[in-house]
């Protein structure tokens, strides 16, 4: 079971609730939300803000291999997971993404979810610009796509 999406932030926000309500089953005996949020300080910086970009068809493609791939690499097999990524100008403190998962066992709920996270680091393509307190902005480096299968 999953469902992923990029989420226009000048549409809507990412909500923790429709995450819930997606994974929410009593087949699944442990769930775990990660969220990413725009902090502070990176690099020494004082940070205002960041706005993020992406290839969504790609990046929706990567989430549905990353989540097919945990069968094989994870033998995780029932699972539900539920990704949203957000596209568009964030301030401090928002939700930049959500990854929620539920599976029968918590080894299991930890293991998918640090995985499909690394995944997206390392393959989706999105981007993000950070915004600095006096008015700078610059966009960070990125990992650059490997085709091939990790």
């Amino acid at each position: 079971m999953l469902h992923t999406k990029i989420v226009d932030t000048k549409k809507e926000k990412i909500l923790t609730l429709n995450a819930e309500k997606f994974i929410k089953d009593s087949k699944f005996g442990a769930s775990i939300y990660f969220l990413g949020t725009v902090r502070s300080v990176n690099d020494n910086k004082t940070v205002t803000g960041i706005t993020y970009d992406s290839h969504d068809e790609m990046v929706i493609k990567s989430f549905e291999e990353i989540y097919n791939e945990a069968d094989q690499k994870l033998n995780i097999k029932d699972k539900a997971v539920f990704i949203e990524h957000a596209k568009g100008h964030l301030k401090l403190g928002e939700i930049s993404i959500i990854i929620a998962v539920a599976c029968k066992h918590r080894d299991q709920a930890y293991v998918l979810s640090r995985y499909i996270i690394e995944e997206i680091k390392k393959r989706s393509p999105i981007w993000k610009k950070e915004h600095y307190e006096n008015e700078d902005s610059a966009w960070l480096k990125g990992n650059p796509i490997n085709n091939e299968k990790v």
